[in-house]
């Protein structure tokens, strides 16, 4: 049997992760087996683009380089891809994440069972140079996986520590079978980050559409597939974690409308309802017990409740104001 061809897209929107984009694409070119192309989606910004035609791909032979062609964010830069792409898996590596050794093999191995249509792996924290883990983002212990570290784009507290079948795959280190996007539609471009505005939840949508497409397909969740997922330090302040829960709240709204409460919430009831109170009887437990670092411990509890918190008030504010929504996944004109 032939093996998949296999395509990784990186989309990019900024100047500033220039250090961090090359990386990203180096980091996959690196992978044995290596993808037959690596394709970068520039989302409006010409500077970006000139500059990656310039610099970048004389460098890189397995590299191609694409504006986006669609709604600007991220969710139209993808599907400026999967329009461009033949290949039978479509990967996808964030601009500012870097992939592991093995990352691509961990991945592809699953699709060997037919009934997998889609698999996605760990990313792991890469604190900024000067920086520890903030307070804002309490842990068990070192090396072990925070309760919201959902809040940088990293693997948290309470997901499979071996290989499981999920709901849905977080959207730094993710892969689908190319034709599910045939039958299932592309990214909804109502949802999703647009430059620096921290919104999201476009691949949990685009996971239960998926799912309902193809019943009896899985997602998989590997956590052997690892990437570094570079933290800026703007993200390690309270008032992002107040914003950026805030907007989870109201992109968890918009997917709920979309998909149905049910199982857009599926996996959120879970972690609310265990995770986290694990996790602030954990940090006031270490308080209490006089722990030498009272205050921090305290102030993880405190990170728990205000990020529960901001998160069910932009659920709240997104269900009275019911911004609208289109409703239909994006019809893509696939080679």
């Amino acid at each position: 049997m032939s093996r998949s061809t296999v395509t990784v897209v990186i989309c990019a929107y900024t100047l500033e992760r220039w250090d961090d984009l090359c990386a990203s694409i180096s980091s996959a070119a690196r992978q044995s087996p290596a993808p037959d192309e690596i394709l970068l989606v520039v989302d409006h910004n010409d500077a970006l683009l000139q500059r990656a035609q310039g610099e970048v791909l004389p460098g890189q032979p397995l590299l191609r380089v694409l504006a986006n062609r669609r709604k600007q964010g991220l969710s139209g830069a993808r599907n400026t891809a999967l329009e461009d792409v033949s290949a039978d898996i479509v990967v996808f590596l964030d601009d500012d994440a870097s992939a592991e050794p093995g990352w691509l093999a961990a991945l592809l191995s699953h699709y060997e069972r037919d009934e997998v249509i889609a698999v996605g792996g760990v990313a792991t924290p890469r604190w900024p140079v000067g920086h520890d883990r903030p307070v804002t983002l309490p842990v068990a212990g070192p090396g072990e996986r925070g309760e919201l570290d959902w809040i940088v784009g990293c693997t948290y507290a309470g997901q499979p520590k071996t290989p499981h079948v999920v709901r849905n795959l977080m959207g730094c280190n993710m892969s689908f079978r190319r034709y599910v996007f045939a039958t299932t539609g592309g990214f909804s471009e109502d949802l999703g980050r647009v430059g620096k505005t921290p919104l999201g939840a476009e691949e949990t949508e685009l996971c239960i559409r998926a799912r309902r497409a193809h019943p009896g397909t899985e997602i998989i969740f590997e956590p052997g597939a690892r990437v570094s997922h570079r933290v800026s330090a703007d993200r390690l302040t309270w008032k992002y974690l107040r914003r950026r829960c805030f907007a989870e709240g109201l992109s968890k709204a918009a997917v709920s409308r979309l998909v149905g409460q049910e199982q857009a919430l599926e996996t959120e009831r879970t972690y609310t309802l265990r995770v986290l109170p694990r996790g602030v009887r954990r940090e006031l437990g270490r308080a209490v017990g006089g722990s030498s670092r009272r205050r921090r411990d305290l102030a993880g509890a405190a990170a728990i409740v205000l990020a529960l918190a901001e998160t069910v008030l932009g659920y709240a504010r997104a269900r009275v104001t019911r911004t609208t929504l289109s409703g239909s996944a994006p019809r893509l004109e696939l080679t």
